[in-house]
């Protein structure tokens, strides 16, 4: 029977899941605020869409990098400083001016991001025992679950109530809050983990661990093809107000902290390779009932809780399965897979502002469907490499 996490790191690991909250409201709060961007710098909703995928590429690009320059810096200050960053570019895009403004204000986000999510797993769960380690990425990453319970519908209702200017200054402020209570709150007993580009590279041309990679990145490529875009299907396809996207976005966020709560218990019984298989076939067969029902939005809803569900069972045991593969590199590996996800983000948020316009709701289901069918297949063959590795390593 595994031993409980003491109060003093329980604490600790949910002011890290508060700066999981706040990086995935920043991150994705576009999302939910997409029309009210485009309304207050007279934008596209494609433009706007672009300022997601921006934000995921520079933190693909900067999330290892930063690991190879700064990675030896001690956890928690690395955290601190991403958060720095990230809150002071949340302010800047609250005063921007231009287009061209929020675009470099999303880069900054980006760039302080690439040190918080990598870093948060990888501190969260060596806080811990070994045996806890499941059950401590799920409790840090129940943060991005309620971005989605209070932090996205808030967002939007923020935007559209008092403009999107005010949205990322309250994401700024928050930001710097956070960076204070992990100051104060979260112990600094963990060192950081130099590492050199050719353990970089090392990683990214093992079949095993690239393959991984890529299962994290085939999945939130499908995932924000369509979710990137929902605030229009709410509003097109499924004639919803901008109460009904606030509503949509609660319900995700409430499935989506049961999701967490049940993958934080399943985590000590189940492996994560049979989660992730769980986790990728519920969000299938949402996305085919989805292309079937009929356009009503109380469809749409029940749609969304198995939507959350899925996805927060994939989410960290994603991060769990890395963790378990590389338990010796996990901070460039975390790193690589937070890179890999966002990564996944801007291709999906990228393919959503080019398919909706020309092939609608159904093309963006067709293509998240695409995407997640490769996701299997990286998964597969993931696992097949991960046994023969353990039994050649077993035979020698």
């Amino acid at each position: 029977m595994p031993s409980s996490i003491s109060a003093t790191d329980l604490l600790a690991l949910r002011l890290l899941s508060l700066a999981y909250f706040v990086q995935a409201v920043g991150a994705l709060s576009v999302v939910g605020s997409l029309e009210a961007i485009s309304a207050a710098w007279a934008l596209s909703n494609t433009q706007s869409a672009l300022l997601i995928t921006v934000f995921g590429v520079t933190f693909a690009i900067s999330a290892p990098v930063l690991q190879m320059t700064l990675g030896h810096v001690r956890r928690r200050s690395q955290v601190l400083l991403g958060l720095s960053i990230f809150s002071g570019a949340a302010l800047l895009f609250a005063a921007a001016s231009s287009y061209e403004a929020l675009v470099l204000s999303r880069v900054m986000m980006g760039l302080g991001a690439g040190f918080i999510g990598p870093v948060l797993g990888a501190l969260g769960s060596n806080l811990v025992e070994r045996e806890q380690q499941g059950s401590a990425i799920a409790i840090v990453l129940l943060g991005l679950s309620v971005a989605g319970l209070a932090g996205m519908p808030i967002s939007a209702w923020i935007a559209h109530e008092f403009g999107a200017r005010n949205l990322f200054l309250g994401i700024g402020a928050s930001g710097l809050i956070t960076a204070a209570l992990i100051l104060l709150w979260v112990p600094d007993r963990v060192t950081g983990q130099p590492v050199a580009l050719p353990d970089v590279l090392a990683l990214l041309t093992r079949t095993v661990s690239l393959s991984a990679f890529l299962v994290v990145f085939f999945v939130t490529s499908g995932v924000f093809t369509t979710y990137a875009f929902l605030a229009p299907i709410i509003g097109n396809d499924f004639h919803g107000s901008a109460s009904d996207i606030s509503l949509a976005l609660s319900v995700l966020g409430v499935a989506g902290v049961f999701g967490n709560l049940l993958v934080t218990r399943l985590a000590l019984r189940v492996s994560s390779e049979r989660l992730l298989v769980v986790g990728i076939a519920l969000l299938t067969l949402d996305l085919l009932g989805l292309a079937v029902i009929p356009r009503q939005f109380g469809g749409l809803l029940l749609a969304l809780v198995v939507w959350a569900v899925a996805t927060d069972i994939v989410w960290p045991s994603q991060q769990r399965r890395i963790v378990e593969l590389m338990p010796e590199q996990r901070g460039i590996a975390l790193a690589l897979t937070a890179s890999f996800m966002f990564c996944g983000i801007g291709v999906g948020s990228a393919a959503a502002g080019w398919i909706y316009p020309i092939f609608g709701y159904i093309g963006l289901l067709l293509a998240s469907l695409m995407f997640l069918l490769m996701a299997l297949v990286s998964l597969i063959f993931s696992n097949s490499c991960a046994r023969i590795q353990a039994s050649a390593g077993a035979s020698t």
